[in-house]
């Protein structure tokens, strides 16, 4: 028989820090997180992941959840899942964590830092009204679509969407809009930039490679029906199977131009199966794009 007195009260069950409430919110919106510590940056990497001696490469923009259990390598810790952000090994963190980030990229979105009053003077004029957050010196507008990443593209304005992270000030006011093709701009010079999640489902060929170099039909439909079972049979970690089903099935089929909506929805029928949202799949469809450079 269990007493009264043995059940532990609310006020004496261990309390959240903050941040991590913070961050557990977030998640719910589909938002990548991670912990900041003071001078708005993430914590350190671990003895093991010190100067990128596990083999991952955060600045030369590798993508991907983190394989390590601490929050290392800077955006790549950045993740949606609660046993993660809850473990023992993010534990220390929370507990010294000075705010929380997001990785704008991971969560289908653009942030376009204005560091100061002449940088928002200029976004004002030249880009359209969407979603904006007051920050320190100057405010975050934030756009629906994800592309390269860029750092003083213009005096105070810097891009923040995939390999990057921003700081969360918020919900900020207003309503977002798609990612302008003033912003695009930006990255004009990138080969790699990354088309809004919800209008870059079908992977076409690139100039010159209209001829598919697939053995045959069946190759195709062998990597689709491995890539259904495989999430199929996931039992855990499911963000991350999906991510790296999709990376698979882009790697070997995405070059051509063969994958039809039929393909690709295939893939997200299998991981909705899972629990997984129609958001989620179209984030790690773009994340796998973006690490293979689609």
């Amino acid at each position: 028989m269990t007493h009264t007195a043995d059940i532990p009260r609310d006020h004496e069950r261990p309390a959240l820090p903050v941040h991590l409430r913070t961050a557990l919110h977030l998640i719910e919106l589909g938002l990548p997180v991670l912990p900041l510590r003071e001078g708005k940056v993430p914590f350190g990497n671990c003895r093991t992941c010190k100067d990128s001696a596990c083999g991952a490469r955060p600045h030369m923009k590798a993508a991907g959840p983190c394989e390590c259990p601490a929050p290392c390598h800077g955006w790549g810790a950045a993740t949606t899942d609660p046993d993660i952000l809850t473990s023992p090994a993010w534990a220390r963190a929370w507990r010294q964590a000075a705010g929380v980030a997001y990785h704008p990229g991971g969560g289908a979105l653009t942030v376009v830092d204005l560091d100061d009053t002449d940088a928002v003077a200029w976004a004002r004029e030249t880009l359209p009204a969407t979603k904006t957050v007051t920050t320190t010196r100057g405010e975050h507008w934030i756009y629906l679509g994800t592309m390269t990443s860029h750092n003083g593209v213009r005096p105070g304005v810097d891009i923040k969407s995939a390999w990057s992270y921003a700081r969360w000030l918020g919900p900020g006011t207003g309503r977002m809009a798609l990612l302008p093709d003033a912003v695009r701009a930006f990255a004009v010079k990138e080969p790699a930039t990354v088309r809004p999640a919800s209008g870059a489902v079908v992977v076409t060929a690139p100039p010159g490679e209209a001829v598919c170099r697939h053995r045959s039909p069946a190759y195709l439909e062998r990597g689709i029906a491995m890539g259904e079972q495989r999430i199929k049979e996931a039992s855990e970690a499911i963000h991350r199977t999906v991510y790296r089903t999709f990376l698979a099935v882009l790697s070997a089929h995405g070059w051509c131009g063969c994958l039809t909506e039929n393909h690709i929805g295939r893939l997200f029928t299998a991981a909705q199966t899972k629990g997984e949202s129609l958001r989620h799949c179209e984030i790690a469809w773009t994340n796998a794009r973006a690490k293979l450079g689609m």
